[in-house]
């Protein structure tokens, strides 16, 4: 697979971290967000969804509609600032602090003609939508479907869960096979970003 292009999605209510900047909790010395955009360096362009932050050079920043609209919401902001021939996108939760290059190239390499888009699945068959590549173009159409069944513009689709925006789509699931903690591993809990922080050490 050639070129990508990737969508962090940072803006979720952190609830169960008493509303923190989630994506700005430190594992292993670095913010959380800061890793998993090292992890798709290589992808051009590189778009954070959320609130304003600090980022590194060439990253672009950009808000859902309404803020906090929720991940499809997220996703149709980051979208609208992809040049139209971008062939294929990573879009993926900004709080996995374990992803790694060489995880997001296995979705890649997975991504064949008979699939719109790979995600990795978890021990027990979970898909886990926000740690997967995609294909542009059925992305973009998908979203004008929801967007039609919820009878409006792009601020309808806040609040739509991300299963609502793949379910028309073909997706392969990607289990994860190489060493270390599954890159799909996600900080909800305070609890969960101590075990990410005894995995990075």
């Amino acid at each position: 697979m050639g070129a990508y292009a990737a969508l962090v999605l940072a803006g979720g209510a952190a609830r169960r971290m008493r509303g923190v900047d989630k994506p700005a909790r430190t594992v292993g010395g670095r913010p959380m967000r800061d890793r998993v955009l090292a992890a798709v360096a290589d992808a051009d362009p590189r778009i954070l969804v959320g609130p304003p932050a600090p980022v590194p050079a060439g990253v672009r920043v950009t808000r859902e509609e309404p803020p906090g609209g929720g991940p499809v919401a997220a996703t149709a902001a980051g979208l609208a600032l992809l040049d139209a021939g971008t062939p294929v996108v990573a879009l993926l939760a900004a709080d996995l602090p374990l992803l790694t290059r060489a995880a997001v190239g296995g979705l890649l390499d997975r991504l064949d003609a008979d699939h719109d888009g790979v995600c990795y699945v978890d021990d027990d068959g979970r898909r886990q939508t926000l740690c997967g590549v995609w294909r542009v173009a059925p992305l973009r159409a998908a979203l004008d479907r929801l967007a039609a069944d919820r009878r409006g513009p792009a601020a309808a689709l806040a609040g739509a869960p991300i299963r609502a925006l793949l379910a028309g789509l073909r997706v392969g699931e990607v289990p994860w096979s190489g060493a270390g903690p599954p890159p799909w591993f996600d900080c909800d809990t305070d609890e969960d970003v101590r075990q990410a922080e005894e995995w990075t050490r």
